[in-house]
Formats: C-alpha cells, structure tokens, sequence
C-alpha cells in the first residue's frame, strides 16, 4: 500500500491522534481529544452529575422530549457521533461483507451464545454470593436483573464510535449492528424471560424499533445521500481529504455531550448509592473485559482482519444500554435496583471501552493484513493496518 494511500486512510478515520493507535500525534484535528479523550470522558461524566444537582432545571426540560423511553435530544448526540462512521459506507461494497462471513459467524455467536449467560454468570456470582454481606437478598436480585438486562442488548449506536477509532470497516461493522439488531427484535425477549425467571414480562418493542430508526436508519440514509451528492458535486478526493476528515471532532463532541446529558438524568442515583455503585461495577467490569477476550481472541486464531476483528470484539463487549435502561424502568420502576445496575452499566462502559479501544489499535499488527478482494468499506483501503 502505498504510503500516501495509508496517511488518508488514518486522515479519514482520526485515529492517528488516538492514544495506543500506534501513530505519532499530529499537528491538527482531534489532537487534545485523542491524547486525553478519557481525562474528558471523566469530566464530563462529573459536569453531567453535576449539572443534574445543581442545575436540574436542564435534564428536567430534556426529559420532556422523550418517546418510547427514548430521549430525543440524546438520540441526536449519538447521531452526531455515529454520522462519520455511516458517510463512509459504499453501499457497493455490502455485498462484500458476505465474502468475510468469519466476523459475522463471531459477532453472532459472542451476543447470542455467549455474553447474556456470562453476564448471568457473573452478576449472581458476585452480586448475590461473594458481596451476599453487603447487599440485602432482594436487592441483589434487582441488580442481577438489570444485569441480564444489559447482556441480553448488544450495541447498536456506541460501537460505530468504538469501530470508528480502531478504524474498523464501516460497511461490515454497519452489516453486524444491522443483523444483531433483528435478532434482537425477537431473541431480547426470551433470553430475558430465561435468565430472569419470570413468568410474564413486557419488553418495550417500541423502544427497539425507535432506536433502530434513530440510531441505524436515519444517520444511514443521511449518510448515503450526502455521499452521493458530495462526491457528485465535489469529487471523491475531496470527499475523502477534506469532507471527511474535517467530521473526526464531531464524533467526539457527540460521544462527549452524550455523556453529559446521561449523567445529569442519573446524577441524584449514582450520588445516593456510591458503595453499591462499587459492588455492581465489578461483574460489569468482569464481563467485559472476558466477552472482548474471547471475541478477539478467536478473530485472532481465525486470522480475521483487524478492522473486522476489533469491531467484532467491541460489540460484544459494550451494551445497548438505551434499550438495557428503558426496560429496566418499564419492567423494575425507575427507583429500583435494576435501573441502578443498568445506570451503572453507562457509568463503566465508556472508559473500559477506551481502554479496549487503545489495547485493540496498540495490538493491530498481530492480525492479518487482507491482500486479496476488494475493500468491504468504500472509503478507504480493505487493510488500514501499517
């Protein structure tokens, strides 16, 4: 590959800014961000927290804009951040995907067979048996509940940021999300009803429909049409050089404000339960550290591309928590442990998953480098490996 082909493949994706990708920082774009991108995360996390208490007025009147457990205004932030990665999709190169079908055969069997049962596994081992001392029996189960609750989800909006900053496909990561997403639509249902127990139970398929719509469907076709007429009208050069790299910031403004917003609404939960916040936070943290081992181990042995296998690994890993935390207010009540658990699984999720993120950009060039086929995502090089 040729070296200038190289440096606008990590122009277009913004990653040589990002801590652990391997590359020297450059001179412009994301730079600050990339460099100290978890320093802010915890920022504004506090701003978020903070902002709830001290001015509630503001989550107050966002809350108004709410349909189907869905806050609006949220939903418009993850479109910000999820737009770059969608305006990279060539809907030619789709039809790829199924040439590849390793990264999917992975993908499916890691969400399905694997992370709602360890999710189990470890919330009730932890939760109701190691720290059963700390944390009264009933309340416990609550927690294991929204446990289940978010292993039972995985990503939809989040891992096009995760894929977009490990420089991952676009166009195979957009085919994952879409195919987890209808199994979703009918499996979230029964796996929940087997691991809680229940014996009725309402999943809020509104909610699943909505965010899909939001967060897959609007941003895809918003993406598609400005491509087409950019290039059109611009040409694909400066589609790629200028266009696209001038959209790095936004993902990270979006994933940034996002957060602000997520932790002004549970601001006054996470200040009122800070040991137990502690004690749910370790299966979490556990679970997802164990499902990205196993995803990425087995990219690795399968000799997977590294911007197939990061993805692949980064879904398993993060949680649909939109949907984990809608169904735990509809389902528990939004006082109740589960919504707790759910809430603190946003607290972890972000920084564990920028750590992942920089393990999977610092461990790129243990993966294979495709050298035959045409690339699966139209902007740029099948292989963005150095």
């Amino acid at each position: 590959m040729e070296a200038g082909t190289e440096d606008r493949s990590q122009q277009a994706t913004g990653v040589e800014d990002l801590p652990g990708s391997g590359e020297e920082p450059g001179a412009q774009g994301m730079t600050l961000f990339g460099r100290y991108l978890t320093l802010w995360v915890a920022l504004c996390m506090g701003v978020g927290v903070a902002l709830g208490q001290w001015v509630p007025a503001v989550p107050a009147t966002l809350s108004w804009f709410t349909y189907a457990q869905v806050n609006v205004p949220v939903a418009i932030l993850i479109w910000l951040m999820i737009y770059p990665m969608m305006v990279q999709v060539d809907f030619t190169s789709i039809l790829g995907v199924r040439r590849r079908p390793k990264g999917i055969t992975i993908t499916l069997v890691t969400n399905w067979l694997i992370k709602p049962f360890t999710m189990f596994f470890f919330a009730w081992l932890f939760l109701q048996v190691i720290f059963a001392p700390f944390i009264e029996a009933g309340l416990a189960r609550e927690y294991v509940a929204g446990a289940i609750l978010l292993g039972a989800a995985p990503c939809t909006a989040m891992v096009f940021v995760w894929s977009y900053l490990t420089r991952g496909d676009p166009a195979y990561t957009l085919v994952q999300v879409a195919i987890n997403d209808v199994i979703m639509l009918f499996a979230f249902a029964p796996i929940v009803l087997l691991l809680l127990g229940l014996g009725d139970i309402v999943v809020p398929y509104d909610t699943v429909i909505l965010s899909v719509v939001l967060y897959i469907v609007i941003p895809l076709v918003a993406g598609a049409l400005s491509r087409w007429w950019l290039i059109r009208t611009r040409g694909e050069k400066w589609f790629q050089e200028v266009f696209v790299r001038r959209l790095g910031p936004g993902t990270m403004v979006g994933l940034l404000l996002t957060l602000v917003l997520l932790f002004s609404f549970q601001g006054e939960v996470i200040l009122a339960n800070p040991f137990h916040i502690a004690l749910i936070a370790v299966p979490l943290i556990i679970q997802t550290f164990f499902v990205f081992g196993v995803a990425y181990g087995w990219a690795r042995a399968w000799k997977v591309n590294h911007e197939v296998a990061a993805p692949a690994a980064l879904i398993g890993a993060s949680n649909f928590f939109e949907l984990a935390v809608a169904a735990a207010i509809v389902l528990f009540g939004l006082n109740s442990g589960a919504a707790l658990a759910t809430v603190v699984g946003v607290l972890v999720e972000v920084p564990i998953m920028l750590l992942l993120v920089r393990f999977a950009n610092a461990t790129r060039s243990r993966f294979p480098v495709e050298t035959a086929g045409p690339p699966t995502g139209g902007s740029r090089p099948a292989s963005a490996t150095p």
